[in-house]
């Protein structure tokens, strides 16, 4: 773990717990939260370990429209309802969830405590009543939930480190669903942000971009002509948004939604992780982060000015495309930034697969490669992931870059 990101870990949870013993500003609070946790999330992302999902250009165009669906039918169930019952459900299902984010996030720096069998050595739990006994269900599982049963049975796979990771997750789980506290509800929506950043991948820079554009039409419309986002927002009792305490009684908390993090969060990921296949230090991310702070202070700035709820999209997309773009354009980069493609080895078309092999005598079988390419596919560079995070460490001075360009 670098210093900087280090610091970062460190200033973040300082700055949860601070408004438990000093008053703090509850603008400057948002900002600095934020902004920490997609700096957090970003240099988590990079990582000797292929991405564990990654976004086509297919599936940021449907997100707005799901999105949509998703908000419609939390606001209808709200309404015809009761609210009581909504929320209780809404819990079990955070409570589940919380433990596997809150897990997640800490396992990295409780893996360094613990004795190095407990990381390594997996333990298998398996449950014979989950059977598959038919070749066309296995296809349909395989095709639409990701999950292939086949006719052994299912499994779990996890470590000892994982169960000690769990125990805390498990308190501020329970902690949450009985007391509701503001801080417990920061706690798991953080980890929520930190391990949505960590996770998803943007397989491109165009991809990023129609997904940004998408949803800052959705948060237009749903905040400025319709009353159902705030309306879910306040009604919504679940850690899908921050909280931050205000010294106003009539309205105790000032509030942001986890998107407003997560979305912009991994497309200033993918600006970090280009910057380290490029081998040239992060100044594209510089860039994109640096648009992320100021269209969040943009936000607050209005939002005060006219004193009502406003859509932090409509402010931080543009910020984050326009100082990243401006940047591509004064270095003359604009077709390596916005024609490339980040994909997995094993997820690329099987002749381009062995067209690499032939070019770079490289292992079909090793999954761990990262390979850029233009939309032809192309070769523009490829990098394995150890060396990948020999990058990101190197950019501290501990070593030298190891990314490389292949001719």
């Amino acid at each position: 773990m670098k210093n900087t990101e280090r610091l970062a870990n460190l200033a973040l949870a300082g700055l949860t717990l601070a408004p438990l013993v000093v008053k703090v500003d509850p603008n400057l609070n948002v900002i600095l939260t934020a902004c920490l946790a997609v700096y957090v999330g970003c240099y988590r992302s990079v990582k000797p370990t292929p991405p564990s999902e990654t976004m086509s250009k297919e599936h940021a165009m449907r997100f707005p429209f799901v999105g949509s669906a998703m908000l419609l039918s939390l606001f209808l169930l709200f309404k015809f309802l009761s609210k009581d019952l909504v929320n209780a459900v809404l819990t079990c299902y955070f409570f589940v969830l919380g433990i596997i984010a809150l897990s997640a996030t800490i396992l990295p720096a409780l893996k360094h405590l613990l004795p190095k069998h407990w990381n390594e050595d997996h333990i298998i739990w398996r449950f014979p009543f989950f059977r598959c006994r038919s070749a066309h269900w296995n296809m349909l599982n395989a095709n639409f939930f990701g999950i292939f049963l086949s006719l052994r049975s299912f499994e779990i796979e996890f470590t000892r480190s994982q169960i000690i990771a769990a125990i805390p997750g498990t308190f501020f789980c329970a902690w949450y669903a009985s007391q509701k506290h503001w801080l417990a509800n920061n706690i798991l929506g953080l980890a929520f942000c930190i391990q949505g950043i960590e996770m998803l991948s943007l397989g491109s820079f165009k991809t990023g971009a129609i997904l940004l554009a998408g949803l800052f039409v959705y948060d237009i419309f749903w905040v400025f002509f319709t009353p159902v986002m705030v309306s879910v927002a306040k009604s919504f009792d679940a850690p899908i948004k921050l909280l931050f305490p205000t010294a106003d009684s009539a309205r105790p908390f000032s509030m942001l939604g986890l998107g407003d993090i997560v979305i912009p969060g991994i497309f200033v990921a993918l600006a970090l992780r280009f910057d380290v296949s490029r081998g040239k230090g992060s100044q594209y991310f510089k860039s994109a982060f640096l648009g992320y702070t100021v269209g969040l202070v943009l936000t607050i700035v209005v939002m005060n000015w006219f004193q009502a709820a406003q859509p932090a999209l409509l402010y931080i997309v543009p910020a984050v495309i326009g100082f990243l773009a401006a940047h591509c354009i004064w270095n003359g980069d604009v077709k390596p930034v916005f024609l490339v493609k980040i994909k997995k080895m094993n997820s690329m078309p099987m002749e381009v697969q062995e067209d690499l092999m032939l070019d770079t005598n490289k292992n079909l079988e090793n999954v761990g490669l990262i390979v850029i390419l233009n939309n032809d596919y192309s070769l523009v560079m490829l990098l394995e992931f150890d060396e990948l995070k020999t990058a990101v460490t190197s950019e501290d001075g501990s070593g030298d870059k190891s990314s490389k360009k292949v001719e």
